[in-house]
């Protein structure tokens, strides 16, 4: 068996092998232009094969070189590998030994990775909000040029009659050739965004968790598609809080010695675009869920209306992987306020689904 410990770069990677049956031992600088690395690979076809490598980003290619050759691929938690450095020397040939050690002594910090349904399935829905957020500053250029017209059409401006009436005004002829530009803009995004979102309601009702999702206050098909697809695995997390640091939504410690505890603004790791959805839904829920309105206008009060917002995010985020990994519907049980439940649940982190 080959165990291979891989430093990876765009244009190149530095391995160190070990050989198990043989007990050869080496390094290599595999330029990625030339195909020696492919070259390299390939030659160990029909053995047995792991390659440690850290995250890192433009490895999908070799991702498919590796399964296509039925070699075994870890991915490690590039944080908790270079803690694991001896010293602070940092080089290519080192960091290769490094994992190789690793791999060896089954230290190896080893991360989940998705497969590639649920990749292409992810490209989706972030094809759709990228269409979408071009979208929204198309709506806002040509909302700002019937602002600058003296017209404050709000949301009228997107009917029929307020497209004719801003097409109607009398411009400069620059400005004539911006409201045209964007006009059409807009008809082409529009047409583009269309099939999209009849592909991710179709994938949304081929979900039962999505389905389950969607019963939630201010849960939609994107929402709800976005979080199944970022977390695919809700049993990998014990409880609610770790959902929510793998999100982003807890806060930032700095405590140290006998000062009390420091809490900052939220970390913001994890997935952007589904710690922004979580936020747009809780403010959506507040309007239409009484129990979340008196819960976000109390922390309104003691703080403010964007820390309130992020907490009922945080809420919603231990709330669904309950509803997903349980299997049941928060609001089938009558007796129970469905929102009092779900934040009473989700902010003390009393839901453990791996001892349910």
């Amino acid at each position: 068996m080959w165990i291979i410990g891989c430093d990876f770069h765009p244009s190149f990677q530095q391995i160190a092998f070990l050989d198990k049956a043989t007990g050869e031992y080496g390094c290599r600088r595999l330029d990625h232009k030339s195909g020696e690395e492919e070259r390299f690979y390939r030659n160990l076809a029909g053995q047995q094969v792991c390659v440690g490598v850290e995250a890192t980003g433009g490895m999908r290619w070799f991702e498919r070189l590796l399964g296509e050759l039925g070699f075994e691929m870890w991915v490690g938690d590039p944080v908790k590998v270079r803690a694991a450095a001896a010293g602070k020397a940092k080089t290519d040939k080192r960091d290769a030994d490094l994992l190789l050690r690793l791999l060896l002594e089954n230290r190896f910090p080893r991360i989940w990775m998705p497969t590639a349904e649920q990749r292409d399935a992810r490209q989706l829905v972030l094809h759709r909000h990228r269409l979408v957020q071009t979208r929204t500053r198309a709506k806002n250029q040509l909302h700002a040029l019937a602002t600058n017209e003296g017209l404050h059409p709000k949301r009228r401006i997107w009917s029929q009659a307020g497209q004719t009436e801003l097409m109607s005004l009398a411009l400069s002829p620059w400005a004539s050739v911006r409201r045209q530009d964007w006009r059409e803009l807009l008809e082409e995004l529009n047409r583009r965004i269309y099939p999209l979102d009849q592909a991710l309601q179709q994938q949304a009702e081929q979900r039962p968790e999505v389905q389950l999702l969607m019963t939630h206050p201010g849960v939609g098909p994107v929402v709800a598609m976005t979080f199944v697809l970022t977390l695919c695995k809700p049993e990998r997390f014990a409880t609610s809080k770790q959902v929510a640091a793998y999100l982003g939504l807890v806060p930032l410690e700095k405590s140290s010695g006998k000062r009390r505890q420091r809490l900052g603004h939220i970390t913001k790791q994890g997935n952007s675009l589904l710690r922004a959805l979580l936020v747009e839904a809780a403010h959506v829920a507040v309007r239409y869920e009484p129990q979340w309105k008196r819960k976000y206008l109390r922390l309104s009060m003691k703080k403010n209306r964007s820390i309130a917002a992020v907490a009922l995010a945080r809420c919603f985020s231990g709330s669904f992987v309950v509803d997903v990994e349980i299997g049941t519907q928060l609001r089938a049980d009558p007796r129970v306020p469905f929102a009092c439940r779900v934040a009473r649940l989700a902010h003390w982190g009393l839901v453990n689904p791996r001892h349910r």
